[in-house]
């Protein structure tokens, strides 16, 4: 299948590409080696997404490149699929993580990052990276709201993470 969009890896690598709303969300998830190899499986094996409350059924059980990935975000008639696909995947004793893009189907085009990195002070953070922009009616509808809900998202993220990190 092929990406929506055109910028791919700019959650990688960056930087972000003009022309779309940016969300960019920092957590602390916990200290030392142990956390971050914690945090780097839950990330990669999708715990992180599921203790969030998105229902991940997945290609393949850890993240790598050209992975499909179909998300459900919400509940009952406010339930959204959200087909994507990883494009980029690493894995390090500092920095881990992985991007995935839209794909037709999607309510966005776009991509979103889940970054676990150790830096010099040991600590061990999360940051969700993202670019998007409408593409289906929800999205356009949504307007403002879009930006607050995929904030919440964010910090519903870190929160799980750092959950799963110190369990």
């Amino acid at each position: 299948m092929n990406l929506t969009y055109d910028e791919v890896e700019a959650t990688r690598s960056g930087p972000l590409p003009e022309g779309y709303r940016h969300l960019r969300h920092r957590t602390l998830v916990g200290t030392g080696p142990t956390a971050m190899a914690a945090a780097s499986d839950a990330v990669l094996e999708w715990w992180m997404h599921r203790a969030a409350g998105v229902k991940i059924v997945a290609s393949a059980p850890r993240a790598k490149p050209g992975v499909h990935v179909d998300c459900a975000i919400g509940q009952g008639p406010l339930r959204f699929g959200a087909p994507a696909q990883v494009v980029w995947a690493e894995e390090g004793d500092r920095r881990a993580g992985l991007g995935y893009g839209t794909l037709p189907g999607h309510f966005a085009h776009g991509e979103e990052g889940f970054i676990v990195e150790r830096d010099d002070m040991d600590d061990v953070w999360l940051t969700v990276l993202s670019f998007s922009r409408p593409a289906r009616r929800p999205m356009r509808v949504g307007g403002s709201l879009v930006p607050v809900l995929q904030r919440v998202y964010a910090r519903r993220c870190g929160t799980a993470l750092r959950r799963l990190v110190g369990s």
